[in-house]
């Protein structure tokens, strides 16, 4: 079976439908109608779609729209009842997920996405009310599915509560998670000094528990970031309209509309103070992303802290011991690698890649009275929320609840450690103590080793003083 120019089988049942640049045919049994394929048409571009989880909540911002213009007496009861199953049936019952097609790369404002969405609602409504579909007749996607409504301030609104409901729901979960399997990390390994290390060399000893509490300290810090970004998300331009200037919607649309969203997403959303600001430019949405990236440069440390300490198993710092979970050679029998953290390490730089299209697309899309670069920021900012949430919570399962400590490998090092001399600075002077630490590194020796065969007043008080040291 060969393809036609959208990618639909051909010798497909079709129907005609027209606008005010012509005639198009699409196929008969989709829900979208001639606006949404000439999208098809025209935006063949990615094959990456809108997921179902922004699709879902757009349904949620047009179910408000009604309800709020069904209060306020501007749709009929009939109307009304047939847009709000169309729509429930997307939003609780998950519905028709498969007819948005439109390719992510489209016009700026995201207007194709959503008269995707007005389109397959008002079609179904029609059904529901026994018409066929692509009449428009008697529930119109522009006139009533749309009512009081642009793209400009519909698309913004759902790129906001999307992204807090996906942060909610997916981000800070596993966060949540990946602390108290830290947490765990840091009790077990309460007991277990290890070599300090900086520049890559050998440094004062250190509690490998004190490490793994930086690795949570950085992540409780992502935690209350996004928090805290999620709070500045609740204000939104649902009732702006066109550039924000509010024309062809009623004068009380905006306030009930938003309210109505708030009972729907169980969200505490406000309205925002300028709708024009939140249409034009999307800064709120750098910061997201700064937040996303900075997690994501926590998660680059922890990932990359844990393959160094663990690498080995003769030849590496041999520190901790990692889980073994699949053959790491095609070649080399025997090998395992530390591949969680190497996924990870790929999810964080993915995401900082997708910082930087995003940063962009405020700078140069934030031009004159519209931000037209909607469809790309939401879809970075969902893959980084995405990406980061199944790559910490595959890394939390397969890599962090298993991790363990090498004992007897850290002990080895740690006698070695040529920099404990700091310990014992203070009572010898610093030259003095960079003469022993140079004299056993020389010699292949240890500090103690040193000290006993040294001529130092009270070098049994001091050789006492390592130990202690390094037997915390």
């Amino acid at each position: 079976m060969t393809l036609g120019k959208s990618g639909q089988k051909m010798n497909r049942d079709m129907r005609k439908e027209k606008d005010i640049l012509g005639e198009l045919e699409v196929p008969a049994d989709v829900y979208w109608g001639i606006n949404t394929q000439r999208a098809l048409n025209n935006f063949q571009i990615s094959g990456r779609q809108f997921p179902s989880s922004f699709i879902i909540t757009l349904a949620q911002v047009k179910k408000a729209a009604l309800l709020a213009n069904y209060e306020l007496g501007l749709i009929d009861d009939t109307k009304y009842q047939a847009i709000l199953q169309a729509v429930d049936e997307i939003v609780h019952e998950k519905k028709m997920l498969d007819q948005f097609p439109v390719d992510v790369f489209q016009t700026g404002s995201g207007t194709q996405i959503n008269m995707n969405m007005n389109e397959v609602l008002a079609n179904r409504a029609n059904e529901i009310l026994k018409q066929p579909l692509g009449m428009k007749k008697p529930i119109h996607p522009n006139d009533h599915v749309n009512m009081g409504q642009s793209s400009n301030d519909v698309i913004p609104t759902t790129m906001h509560l999307v992204t807090i409901l996906s942060i909610n729901s997916e981000l800070i979960p596993t966060l949540e998670s990946a602390i108290k399997n830290l947490d765990k990390k840091i009790e077990d390994f309460k007991d277990i000094l290890k070599v300090g290390r900086t520049h890559l060399q050998d440094a004062v000893p250190i509690p490998l528990s004190l490490e793994f509490s930086v690795y949570k300290q950085q992540l409780k810090a992502n935690c209350e970031k996004l928090y805290e970004i999620c709070k500045e998300l609740e204000f939104i331009p649902l009732g702006g309209t066109a550039v924000g200037t509010g024309v062809n919607t009623h004068k009380d649309f905006s306030d009930r509309a938003i309210n109505l969203l708030s009972e729907i997403t169980e969200r505490e959303l406000k309205s925002s103070i300028i709708k024009a600001e939140a249409i034009s430019s999307h800064r709120v949405f750098v910061r997201v992303s700064n937040e996303l990236k900075t997690l994501a440069l926590s998660l680059l440390k922890l990932a990359n802290d844990i393959r160094w300490m663990g690498s080995g198993p003769r030849a590496g710092l041999g520190e901790l011991i990692l889980p073994q979970n699949e053959p790491g050679s095609s070649i080399m029998p025997g090998k395992i690698n530390p591949t969680q953290s190497e996924m990870l390490i790929q999810i964080c730089i993915h995401v900082i890649g997708n910082d930087t299209a995003v940063s962009y697309a405020e700078s140069i899309g934030s031009t004159l009275d519209l931000n037209i670069t909607k469809p790309l920021i939401i879809d970075s900012i969902l893959d980084s929320i995405y990406l980061l949430s199944k790559g910490l919570t595959s890394f939390n399962l397969n890599c962090l609840k298993d991790l363990k400590a090498n004992r007897d490998g850290i002990k080895r090092q740690l006698e070695n450690d040529l920099m404990i001399v700091t310990k014992i600075a203070p009572e010898i002077g610093y030259d003095k103590a960079t003469e022993l630490a140079k004299k056993a590194y020389d010699e292949d020796k240890t500090i103690i080793a040193v000290l006993e065969e040294s001529n130092l007043e009270e070098k049994e008080k001091l050789i006492e003083k390592l130990k202690a040291h390094t037997q915390k």
